[in-house]
């Protein structure tokens, strides 16, 4: 396979990206990156943010994986990665993939346990960011408001 050949289906971080996007939007597909962190990837690695990701080569894809699974590692300051100071390692991470869905699943689990406000809203699949509840969010069989007569 020659250096500038097109690859319309691109593997970075276990996941399947489209060749045709271009490289911050295609990054943006992958579970845990959204579309800032890519650009903000793309200024890292010095990628220019018009090219396609079909379009780059071997070792350009190479070390976009490399820096997709060690974002943390790359110098970025704590708040901007999606798991800061860690509970249970201490340190700043940044999860992609099925990582960041077990953490957070693993994470609802805990709050559970321990019983608290947020535990206790999540287990009788209330709401738990304090929105209202009077009115949306209702489940069960669908019941209109009624009149009183006249």
């Amino acid at each position: 396979m020659s250096e500038n050949e097109f690859k319309p289906i691109v593997r970075v971080g276990d996941v399947d990206l489209s060749g045709e996007k271009t490289v911050p939007y295609a990054l943006a597909d992958i579970k845990g990156i959204g579309v800032n962190t890519a650009f903000a990837l793309c200024r890292k690695l010095d990628i220019n943010i018009n090219r396609r990701l079909g379009e780059l080569s071997e070792s350009e894809l190479r070390k976009i994986d490399h820096v997709v699974r060690n974002l943390a590692s790359l110098g970025f300051p704590g708040w901007f990665l999606n798991r800061p100071r860690d509970p249970e390692v201490g340190k700043d991470l940044h999860l992609i993939t099925s990582e960041l869905l077990l953490k957070v699943k693993m994470d609802i689990e805990l709050q559970k346990k321990i019983r608290s406000w947020r535990g206790i809203r999540h287990m009788f699949g209330l709401k738990v960011r304090g929105q209202r509840t009077r009115t949306t969010g209702r489940t069960g069989i669908t019941v209109g408001v009624s009149r009183r007569k006249r």
